[in-house]
């Protein structure tokens, strides 16, 4: 018993981060040398499960008992950072229209589209849908991880609990968050063996051949990315804090974007994020409402990908696209974003909708969202840790924001 108490104290002991690359490479070994061990893939979907399935119930309480304790004085930093998720999701549009004009790639649009769900028609269905979900019953919200029904109605109970002043019953939630808080610190902790079964998955599924029949759009679109989380994302920070945001901004791709690059759901890295802001220091009643607020509205990656493609496929039937119509599909692209799931493949869909702004029907619109899916192991990686680091990244920056103006 004294033996394994060491080991897991010793395992315990060491960066999660080194643990993590350990198990990356491992896994990318394993698919290489051993791709028929589908069993080790098992792992990486029992992390991504278990961090899926308590991540609902972490947001519902720590957001409910966030509100019914606050003091007050949260006001200014939630909108700092709902202005920094909306600005850095429609310049990452703007990164992505001017891509595409100097880098124009076409795609294939023969044969089927190999999806089965069709996405939106247009912003009054993502406006529709996104009301419909947040009036959602709460039990109902929990259970299929609708993050905008779970924020509502934490919202209402919250703020109910805190005008009826039950300090007991605020207690008991308080204790209950804390309870979940320390049973996704358990789950966090055995990440290495997720990511070993998801990179297992992933280089024993598709290897490298990906890259050789969509490696321009690949490269444009992961090329966006990088430029607007080394650039624009850091550039806007920057001009907020007044200093360098880089040592902040690679420490968040580092605990939090990595993570979210094998995990591909920004969901569920919402309690990496979580963790990832307390060893900031960070306000734990701003960020426990933040952070989910972000993994629904901050998708500065989804706003990349739903150009991206958007553009591709115009450039393919030869449509003309002027500045004032790239401006326009930037504005789309921002408020379709916001509406994207945070799952694996969420902004693919709304592909359709930003097309049929050039007329483009969805027979065509949804045969590049098979390739999006295609393309989905590297495109959707990339996309989601852009998306999930940039929540904890400028939720830390609006927090530091407001200190310093005190």
């Amino acid at each position: 018993m004294a033996t394994i108490s060491s080991i897991l104290k010793k395992w315990s002991g060491t960066s999660l981060v080194v643990r993590i690359i350990c198990g990356l490479v491992i896994g990318a070994v394993l698919g290489l040398a051993c791709p028929r061990w589908t069993g080790i893939g098992i792992l990486g979907q029992v992390f991504v499960g278990a961090l899926k399935a308590v991540a609902p119930i972490l947001v519902a309480l720590l957001v409910t008992s966030s509100l019914a304790k606050a003091k007050g004085g949260l006001g200014p930093r939630f909108r700092t950072v709902i202005s920094l998720y909306l600005v850095s999701t429609f310049m990452a549009a703007i990164v992505a229209v001017a891509g595409s004009f100097l880098f124009p790639v076409t795609i294939k649009l023969s044969g089927e589209a190999a999806v089965g769900d069709a996405g939106p028609s247009g912003l009054s269905d993502v406006f529709s849908t996104l009301l419909s979900n947040m009036v959602m019953n709460p039990v109902q919200a929990l259970a299929s991880a609708n993050y905008i029904g779970i924020l509502f109605w934490s919202i209402i109970l919250g703020l109910a609990l805190k005008m009826l002043g039950s300090g007991q019953t605020i207690k008991v939630v308080g204790d209950l968050a804390e309870v979940v808080s320390t049973a996704v610190k358990w789950i966090i902790q055995f990440a290495p063996f997720g990511i070993l079964g998801l990179v297992f998955t992933s280089v024993s599924e598709s290897g490298i051949e990906i890259f050789s029949d969509y490696g321009r759009l690949l490269l444009l679109l992961v090329g966006c990315m990088l430029f607007t989380a080394f650039g624009v994302n850091p550039a806007i920070a920057s001009a907020l804090l007044r200093k360098n945001p880089y040592p902040l901004y690679w420490k968040c791709l580092k605990e939090s974007g990595l993570n979210a690059f094998f995990t591909r759901s920004s969901a569920a890295n919402i309690p990496v994020n979580m963790d990832l802001c307390e060893s900031l220091g960070l306000d734990e009643e701003f960020y426990s409402v933040s952070i989910p607020l972000g993994s629904t509205i901050n998708m500065n990656g989804a706003a990349v990908t739903i150009t991206v493609l958007s553009l591709a496929v115009a450039t393919t039937l030869g449509i003309e696209v002027g500045f004032i119509s790239a401006l326009m599909l930037s504005l789309i692209a921002t408020l379709g974003a916001c509406g994207a799931s945070g799952v694996a493949g969420g902004s693919l869909l709304l592909v359709p909708m930003a097309c049929s702004f050039f007329g483009i029907g969805n027979d065509i619109a949804m045969q590049a969202v098979a390739v999006g899916f295609i393309i989905g192991v590297v495109q959707d990686s990339v996309e989601t840790a852009l998306n999930s680091s940039s929540d904890a990244f400028f939720t830390a920056v609006a927090e530091f924001h407001d200190r310093r103006k005190k």
